[in-house]
């Protein structure tokens, strides 16, 4: 079977470049189209938690979405975040993006290199004393974090401040692509909600990540590209790849 079209299941970059590239190379169409799109919770979802954010001296961010929600919510509950308050980001980009919400601080505000271990390394024995919120999505997996926070006897615990919200997609026809790619269990989902009776027939299934694995596998999807790796860090290159395999 030939590969021509080509599903991501994400809005466009802004630069396409890598997949322009693989599109010159071997005739493919790339076609761009979000499964979901991320909300703020409100703040009945999260006052069902039982959390109250005053109980914590440190925040811990991974997206934007989430400093968005997190701020949204502290006003409307009349929260008066305190001067304090320390935040933990798992990058610079993420970091840079409090400035949105609060006087960029150094001395409180601290970035990672995107990993987890590298957000448990900033902490070190000089933060250990915090009382850490680590705040996420409802279709993320704490596990790879928190993990880490309790091997080091961390006081933690976490929050979910934005939901995964399916997109309508009848008006896709995804047999119309030879292969399409997932990077979120709430990819799958938005599938099942969207197409309740989804035959994957020939069509070939791209993982990124790890934590899309299971959601495809316990969804009954096979999958032929599982990325990334140490040789294909992207969707395209491994895309890339693969296609050279086939040739």
């Amino acid at each position: 079977m030939s590969i021509k079209k080509i599903l991501i299941s994400q809005t466009a970059p802004r630069v396409l470049t890598q997949y322009q590239a693989v599109s010159d190379k071997f005739g493919v169409e790339f076609s761009f189209n979000p499964f979901f799109r991320v909300e703020p919770l409100t703040s009945r979802e999260f006052r069902a938690q039982h959390i109250n954010i005053l109980d914590y001296t440190a925040i811990v961010f991974s997206s934007r979405h989430v400093i968005d929600a997190f701020f949204s919510l502290a006003e409307e509950l009349r929260c008066k975040i305190p001067e304090t308050m320390k935040y933990f980001c798992t990058t610079e980009a993420v970091a840079m993006y409090l400035q949105k919400h609060i006087v960029y601080r150094k001395r409180k505000i601290f970035f990672g290199t995107g990993t987890p271990e590298s957000v448990v390394s900033l902490i070190g024995p000089k933060h250990k004393g915090e009382k850490f919120l680590i705040t996420m999505s409802d279709s993320s997996s704490s596990a790879p974090i928190t993990a880490l926070f309790q091997a080091s006897k961390l006081d933690f615990a976490t929050g979910v401040f934005v939901k995964s919200v399916s997109q309508d997609l009848h008006d896709l026809d995804l047999h119309a692509y030879d292969m399409i790619v997932f990077y979120n269990p709430a990819d799958v989902k938005s599938l099942q909600e969207n197409f309740p009776d989804f035959q994957q027939g020939d069509i070939k299934m791209v993982s990124y990540g790890k934590s899309i694995v299971k959601a495809m596998e316990e969804a009954g999807l096979e999958i032929t590209v599982k990325a990334p790796t140490p040789e294909a860090t992207s969707v395209a290159k491994a895309i890339e790849l693969y296609l050279e395999s086939l040739s």
